[in-house]
């Protein structure tokens, strides 16, 4: 791994981890309202939970793509896919 590629790997794991605080800090934010019945923090378009769903449903597809298909398994797949290509052409 080269020094730009740690590099934007570091920012994307920062920017990552920036995101998860937010979305902590809304959830914590959210949820206690309802679990009190206060019902201070409304939104007419789509229900809480539902926002919250989504909002982690997102955070979940950033972590897959930052932590399990990271440059090493793109790598990976890309010398695979050569070898396949060297196979087919030494008939």
């Amino acid at each position: 791994m080269n020094y730009e590629t740690a590099h934007a790997r570091t920012n994307s794991i920062r920017k990552f981890y920036k995101s998860l605080f937010i979305f902590a800090l809304f959830a914590v934010l959210i949820i206690p309202d309802d679990i009190f019945g206060e019902k201070m923090i409304s939104f007419h378009w789509f229900d809480r939970y539902t926002i919250l769903g989504i909002w982690a449903f997102i955070i979940l597809v950033k972590a897959a793509k930052l932590f399990l298909f990271d440059s090493e398994w793109e790598r990976d797949m890309i010398e695979k896919e050569l070898k396949k290509e060297k196979k087919r052409i030494d008939y």
